[in-house]
């Protein structure tokens, strides 16, 4: 059995929080058992490197803390489990801001073509407008974890054309998440935005209920998008990212030193999972394009302009607000 003083010693060389555990022996029930849910598969980044934290912070705190994870929405569709966060049922999870609806302003991230590249997402997200997001949360009884998980760039396949322009959108069939954002957006450009279920999704390209979808590489990829599509448009018109957030009462009331372990795990769990995702992007793109699909790659400026002339823009900022708008305007530049 390690003491405490060997533990703490090991710890500070590691530059680690010693969370007393020397009261505890292999085999002890924890102390804390808090549950993790996720709609990310298995193997996704976002599950594995949250599994690697809970691993570690068994370690950490001497078996005190057990953080059991539960990917693949074992514990319920994403919305029933962000149900269950607020009511205290569920401990942690990880979901897409736009589904937080109760607080609107969590969606601000998939502002389209606000972001050009992960330098601005990061600075971004990281910095003021991620505080802001989540001093917004805090206010409905909701804590997020200050560093946000990597969902990826959305991008655009088609079965008809590639997508090279605005124009090329215009009376494409386009599958959508059923939310206004994305909705409203596509209108915008002239597309014909069909709201489907992605356990629907495969069917209806290939039997040309639409003509194409829009998701990150690696659903594209997972889902075997690229059988039933000819084209890939590397548009990166949405940053999709996933917050790690906890119900606020319960999370106050851990000691705080089982906060500090696990705030600093998930912290360093979300900046391997970005590493992840940047590597797993460049590896999926040369399998995506052995599968058969043709990419290119459009500027965004057209688009932008655009969505601009369109009032898009200008209707977002008032959904959001003026505080926020003006925050996200110091690191996409101006929307109008």
């Amino acid at each position: 059995m390690i003491s405490r003083r060997t533990f703490c010693q090991a710890a500070g060389a590691a530059g680690l929080a010693c969370v007393a555990p020397a009261t505890l022996t292999f085999g002890q029930s924890p102390e804390f058992r808090l549950k993790y849910g996720t709609g990310f598969p298995p193997d996704h980044p976002g599950a594995v490197r949250i599994k690697e934290a809970a691993d570690t912070i068994k370690t950490e705190t001497g078996g005190r803390v057990e953080v059991l994870v539960f990917p693949n929405s074992q514990l319920g569709s994403e919305p029933d489990m962000f149900a269950q966060t607020r009511s205290g049922a569920l401990e942690f999870m990880s979901t897409s801001g736009v589904n937080l609806t109760n607080v609107p302003v969590g969606g601000i991230n998939a502002v389209a073509f606000a972001f050009n590249d992960y330098g601005q997402v990061w600075a971004a997200m990281d910095g003021e407008l991620g505080a802001h997001v989540r001093a917004a949360f805090e206010k409905v009884n909701l804590h997020l974890f200050e560093k946000a998980l990597d969902n990826g760039f959305r991008n655009l396949t088609c079965s008809v054309r590639p997508i090279n322009a605005p124009d090329d959108l215009k009376g494409l069939k386009i599958r959508v998440p059923g939310n206004q954002l994305w909705v409203s957006m596509f209108k915008a450009l002239g597309a014909a935005p069909t709201p489907i279920n992605f356990n629907e999704l495969y069917s209806a390209l290939q039997t040309k209920v639409v003509d194409g979808q829009e998701n990150p590489l690696a659903l594209i990829q997972s889902a075997k998008l690229y059988e039933v599509q000819k084209y890939i448009s590397m548009t990166g018109h949405i940053w999709d990212g996933h917050y790690i957030l906890t119900n606020a009462k319960r999370w106050s009331a851990l000691p705080a030193d089982v906060r500090d372990v696990i705030t600093r795990n998930f912290s360093v769990a979300a900046l391997k999972e970005r590493e992840d995702v940047v590597r797993q992007n460049t590896e999926l793109e040369d399998q995506i394009k052995k599968g058969g699909l043709t990419f290119n790659y459009p500027e965004k400026g057209p688009f932008r302009s655009t969505l601009q002339a369109s009032g898009f823009y200008a209707d977002w900022k008032k959904k959001y607000g003026d505080d926020a708008w003006a925050i996200l305007e110091k690191y996409s530049g101006n929307l109008g």
